[in-house]
């Protein structure tokens, strides 16, 4: 289990909705200090707490990441949030925004894990949250699907392969939530502070996998259905 109590947490893509919950919470739940990192951060000012620390960092870029794994080598509980969605698609002639996509949200976020995994091993395990989507199960946002699908199966790998270290590896599924991400889309969405709370809860409770809302659990049950019954309401 993992306690937020005196953690020393680390938040990418912290400028976000999510970001500045996932901030917020861990301090209010007594962690000692948060770094909040982004491609353009927050200055110290704008967040007003000495205990957040804004750091630079381009999840897109191995020497940002090398750069900032050495800056917080104090780091107990890392939060990979940042995640971009450009609709980009798997299906025109030409992939370079696909690949970008995945650049961002696959590739950037396990070279974000594999520099912080001996941080979090040195300071005695710590804890790996990674914020996925219902849209990992289900192939409607095209290459931003594909980008989540391929990071649930790393976040499963990572689980068997960081376990030795004493490493917590916990995947955070949600659907629609009010976040700048989601301002185009017309429909209910979660409240952003009921999501991180489920996923600080989750952390607490060790569990391996968070389902943070009712379509989360609802497709997630869906997964044993036949495929047709899955996507009967987007073919149909």
């Amino acid at each position: 289990m993992t306690e937020l109590k005196n953690a020393v947490v680390l938040v990418t893509g912290a400028n976000g909705g999510l970001g500045r919950e996932f901030v917020a919470q861990a301090l209010a739940r007594g962690a000692t200090k948060v770094y909040a990192t982004a491609r353009v951060p927050r200055t110290a000012e704008e967040w007003g707490d000495e205990r957040i620390v804004p750091v630079t960092l381009d999840v897109t870029d191995p020497k940002s990441i090398a750069a900032v794994a050495d800056e917080a080598d104090d780091v107990t509980v890392l939060i990979n949030n940042a995640g971009a969605s450009t609709g980009a698609s798997l299906h025109s002639g030409d992939l370079a925004a696909a690949r970008g996509l995945f650049d961002t949200n696959f590739w950037g976020q396990l070279e974000v894990t594999n520099a912080f995994a001996p941080v979090l091993a040195a300071n005695g395990g710590g804890a790996i949250l990674n914020v996925l989507s219902v849209l990992s199960w289900l192939g409607v946002a095209d290459a931003y699907s594909a980008t989540k699908a391929a990071f649930w199966s790393a976040t499963n790998s990572q689980r068997l392969a960081l376990a030795k270290q004493g490493t917590q590896v916990t995947g955070l599924h949600l659907g629609y939530t009010d976040t700048p991400m989601a301002a185009d889309v017309e429909t209910e969405k979660n409240d952003p502070a009921d999501v991180v709370a489920a996923a600080y809860d989750g952390l607490a409770a060790d569990a391996q996998e968070i389902l943070a809302d009712e379509t989360s659990r609802k497709v997630k049950a869906g997964l044993a259905a036949p495929v047709e019954v899955l996507y009967a309401s987007f073919t149909s």
